[in-house]
């Protein structure tokens, strides 16, 4: 018997790390309803964590009723709280014993030699994970530079502490970070890093993964062409060819920190019922994630899922909040178009184009193969040629970092009648008021 579907589907249950389209789904939610979430910290509790096989912990994907492969599911970010007190984070460096291959995907303890192996704290500090079943420490990674944060109870603010206080959060490191309680990550509070204190910074939360579930399993943090390029050939049982990984990818691990309260992410539908998930919650971070890692933060999401019939999408169409477009790819006041069509009809021009905001994501191992990626993905859905896109996001956009190594966004001004015919036109008209 098939189950109803709900107009809300809540979700605290989280991925053993992989994103596996063969497990059952939660759901099914309406076409149109919503998803409500309470996310667990997102890269470095789970790094430190190798029970866990993808470098994160995302939520259990959501089957979304009507979403049927070759479709695309468009999720409207309706609001991003941020609930943890406390967080942890910086640079990190692997330990090269202790992980096979992939320190995100496949780690082991050295002195039992087991993969995969589960871990408890003991203690503070770097030494502090250790496996249950030899006592080893086992963690994959350490910082090279990091810093405990706190946050303010408005969560507007965030300050990096010194040393006693970092000791003192990561005693209680669930506590401070709001690890929700089905979560089975380590809190990196526990390693206490202090070698940033007294920097104050803004609070300004989005999602580093969001979008729906691969059509074969896949490490949650490799659902993207940079980081899933670990995959390809690998020496463990996630190994993927580079074109079984193009055809199987979603592009959910963006970490773009447009994708916020307000924004707009269309998503291809690569499975029945498309398998929402969401994670990797930071409290800010600046275009590119340079340091490789933000401050991983639990939170509570609500999400609006509309189904879009015959969009076939190979990853994600971004609509940002207009105050994250660039300055280009702005749309124009009534003002600047009644000027535009004055000065075109001194060249005997009887008429301006209609336009509006678009950006494409792009992913690849470098940022000039998720450049191209991007531009190729723009091209084959406005139905132009890729150098018109070079064009129109030169004069009218821009290229956007993601994240270092490779994703950006390509982000344009697109004629209307194409975004129409793309079966979007009533979403861009509604993101920006138009």
């Amino acid at each position: 018997m098939e189950k109803k579907a709900q107009q809300t589907v809540y979700v605290d249950a989280f991925t053993d790390g992989v994103l596996d389209p063969s497990q059952e789904m939660l759901g099914p939610v309406e076409n149109g309803g919503y998803i409500v979430a309470n996310t667990t910290p997102g890269c470095w509790g789970p790094m430190i964590t190798p029970s866990l096989r993808g470098g994160h912990e995302v939520t259990r994907p959501v089957y979304v009723e009507g979403a049927e492969v070759g479709d695309a599911i468009a999720i409207r970010i309706e609001s991003i709280r941020v609930t943890s007190i406390a967080t942890a984070s910086g640079n990190d460096k692997t330990v090269e014993d202790r992980f096979v291959g992939d320190p995100y995907v496949a780690g082991k303890c050295p002195g039992c030699g087991i993969v995969y192996p589960k871990t408890r704290i003991e203690g503070i500090g770097a030494g502090a994970v250790r496996c249950v079943h030899c006592g080893a420490e086992a963690t994959p990674f350490v910082f090279t530079n990091g810093y405990t944060m706190v946050f303010d109870e408005a969560r507007r603010l965030g300050v990096t502490v010194h040393g006693e206080a970092a000791e003192k959060i990561a005693r209680k490191g669930r506590h401070y970070m709001k690890t929700p309680e089905k979560s089975v990550q380590n809190p990196v509070v526990t390693f206490a890093p202090h070698d940033l204190v007294g920097l104050q910074a803004r609070v300004r939360p989005f999602l580093g993964q969001l979008g729906t579930t691969p059509s074969c399993p896949i490490p949650d943090s490799h659902n993207a062409g940079d980081f899933g390029s670990f995959l390809i050939d690998a020496p463990h049982e996630y190994a993927l060819t580079e074109e079984e990984l193009d055809r199987h990818r979603t592009d959910g691990h963006m970490d773009i920190n447009r994708v916020r309260e307000g924004a707009v992410l269309l998503c291809p539908v690569k499975v029945p019922g498309g398998g929402v998930y969401l994670g990797d919650m930071h409290a800010m971070q600046g275009d590119g994630e340079i340091a490789g890692h933000t401050t991983d933060v639990s939170g509570i999401v609500t999400l609006q899922v509309q189904v879009i019939k015959g969009l076939e999408l190979a990853g994600p169409v971004l609509l940002p909040v207009q105050d994250d477009l660039p300055y280009l790819a702005r749309p124009f006041t009534a003002e600047e178009k009644e000027k535009a069509l004055d000065l075109a009809r001194e060249w005997d021009l009887d008429r301006i184009e209609e336009t509006a905001p678009v950006s494409f994501v792009g992913t690849g191992e470098n940022l000039n193969v998720a450049t191209d990626n991007g531009l190729q993905r723009a091209a084959a859905l406005l139905e132009m040629s890729v150098p018109e896109v070079l064009n129109r996001a030169t004069i009218n956009g821009s290229i956007q970092i993601g994240r270092h190594p490779g994703v950006v966004t390509v982000t344009l001004l697109a004629p209307v009648d194409l975004l129409e015919k793309m079966g979007i036109l009533d979403l861009v008209l509604e993101q920006y008021k138009l």
